[in-house]
Formats: C-alpha cells, sequence, structure tokens
C-alpha cells in the first residue's frame, strides 16, 4: 500500500525495499501520523541503505510542514545515494555526465532528491539555497526530465529569478 496515495503497490520510488522494511510500511499505511513517523523512522534505523524509505520520510516531514525533519531526511537520502551512484559527497561537486540521471536507479534517486530539498529550502524560507539547487539541477538534467521548472517558477514568483 503506498502511504500517501492508499493505492497497493508492490514498487516504491528508489528501488528495492526489504522484507521487513516492507513489514513496516504495511504497518504504516492507515495509521495515525505519530505512527507513521514512527515506524518510517524505524525503516531507516533498520535498513539505512534503503533509498524509498528516505524518499517517504521526507514527503511525509514536508507534507506535515515539519521542513527541519523533511531536510534531515532528504539530506541523509543524497548522501546514500550519492555513495551507491558513486557521486561526490557533495552535491555542487557533481558535473553532468558523472551519471545517467535519467535511468532509475540511484543517481536519478539522488538529482530527484535534490529537487525535494530544493522545495524544502524554498518552503523553509531560504530561496538563495533553493535557486542554487534548482540552477544545479538543470545543468545536470537539461531535459527537465524531473519536474525542476515547478520550482523554478515558484522562486520566480517569490521575488527573484530562478538561476535558469
Amino acid at each position: 500500500m503506498n502511504l500517501f496515495t492508499g493505492e497497493a503497490s508492490d514498487e516504491y520510488f528508489g528501488g528495492e525495499v526489504p522484507q521487513t522494511v516492507r513489514r513496516l510500511f504495511d504497518e504504516a499505511a492507515g495509521a495515525p501520523p505519530q505512527r507513521i513517523e514512527a515506524l518510517l523512522w524505524t525503516a531507516h534505523a533498520s535498513a539505512p541503505e534503503c533509498l524509498p524509505v528516505y524518499y517517504l520520510l521526507y514527503k511525509f516531514h514536508a507534507g506535515r510542514r515539519q521542513f527541519d525533519l523533511a531536510e534531515r531526511a532528504a539530506s541523509k537520502g543524497i548522501a546514500v545515494a550519492a555513495r551507491q551512484a558513486g557521486l561526490a559527497a557533495d552535491w555542487r561537486e557533481v558535473q553532468p555526465g558523472a551519471a545517467d540521471f535519467a535511468v532509475n536507479g540511484p543517481a536519478r534517486f539522488w538529482l530527484f532528491s535534490l529537487k525535494a530539498l530544493a522545495f524544502i529550502c524554498l518552503r523553509s524560507g531560504r530561496s538563495d539555497e533553493a535557486r542554487a539547487l534548482v540552477a544545479h539541477i538543470g545543468r545536470l538534467d537539461p531535459t527537465h526530465g524531473l519536474g525542476d521548472e515547478v520550482i523554478a517558477s515558484l522562486l520566480a514568483g517569490s521575488g527573484g529569478s530562478s538561476a535558469r
């Protein structure tokens, strides 16, 4: 069960999910928010290399406007995905061609999570950080296959242009 759509699904964004984590996700579906949070952080503790855990954590916390926790989860997910994809630890050092960001896997998850981090920064009132992230995403994904133009539009509407 997808925690956010309620649809039955065995697939999670970010890759494979160990059975122990899947059970935690299943238990979280339909649970009250405090229980969901506890189950997701338990999943993180039991499988820190499992990328879908980070996706669910940052989506959950951002949806509840808990941007500090959403940022923590996104940053952790970015670090794990970078290691798995063989990317530099600092997102600013990753250059076009460092990985195939169009193919599902850790590199695409990394780039998507950078987009999530840009959104979190924007919603946290840190437009300059969001703008820097969006500009870098645009260099790495010039076809805008991840939908970063939405955040660029939000940035433009917040009193500044995106750095595209």
